[in-house]
């Protein structure tokens, strides 16, 4: 019995289990993918009216989704950044330095 799966299996999985996950749960890798296959199911024009709202509505939450793990991202860079400053700041101001 073969209990490999073929090469792109996991990803599709990935998907799927992604599109019925409470977004905050959600990486920002796997929000974007999703995203962009709920952008390219909307625009290929086949997926009925009121399937497209509810893609749009997801699609929505998880823009918001991928905004706050950017600006959380950004928050963190900031605060490393501002510490490696500090730090710095202190080795230019000890004797030894000089």
């Amino acid at each position: 019995m073969n209990d490999q799966k073929p090469k792109g299996a996991s990803k599709s999985k990935t998907e799927s289990t992604a599109a019925g996950d409470p977004v905050e749960t959600l990486t920002y890798e796997v929000a974007l993918a999703e995203l962009e296959s709920i952008i390219a199911r909307i625009e290929s024009g086949n997926v009925p009216l009121d399937e497209s709202l509810r893609q749009y509505r997801r699609g929505a939450a998880l823009v918001r989704r991928c905004r706050e793990v950017l600006e959380s991202a950004r928050t963190e860079i900031e605060r490393i950044a501002a510490a490696d400053l500090v730090g710095r700041a202190d080795d230019a101001k000890s004797p030894s330095a000089r």
